[in-house]
């Protein structure tokens, strides 16, 4: 079992830079892979970034690749996603997700509980 809290949204205006965590408990942290899915309202769940295990290796969507950044400290068991150039349609909730590996999908066996952000125009 894995437990996931993330932290680190709000309001940001556009052009503007956010760094959302989640800290995850459990001892097997490291050999999980670590994922950034967002929410619009009225839109399906979707895929942002994710990290493999050892972090050797990190995966973005198209609409995220070149502003966003995703990390992990194996030794805090927490995951980042630092977040720059944010635009309008970068508001939704981001959730952090645990898998045991990296699927593009939301098919992902642990869940956050989200965290909002907020871009003004």
């Amino acid at each position: 079992q894995v437990q996931l809290v993330e932290s680190g949204g709000g309001l940001v205006q556009a052009g503007g830079s956010l760094r959302l965590s989640c800290a995850a408990s459990g001892r097997t942290f490291s050999s999980y892979a670590m994922g950034w899915f967002r929410q619009a309202p009225g839109k399906e769940r979707e895929f942002v970034a994710a990290i493999n295990w050892s972090g050797g290796g990190t995966y973005y969507a198209d609409s995220v690749k070149g502003r966003f950044t995703i990390s992990r400290d194996n030794a805090k068991n927490t995951v980042y996603l630092q977040m720059n150039s944010l635009k309008f349609e970068d508001t939704a909730v981001y959730y952090c997700a645990a898998n045991g590996v990296v699927v593009l999908t939301a098919r992902w066996d642990y869940w956050g509980q989200g965290t909002q952000v907020t871009v003004s125009s």
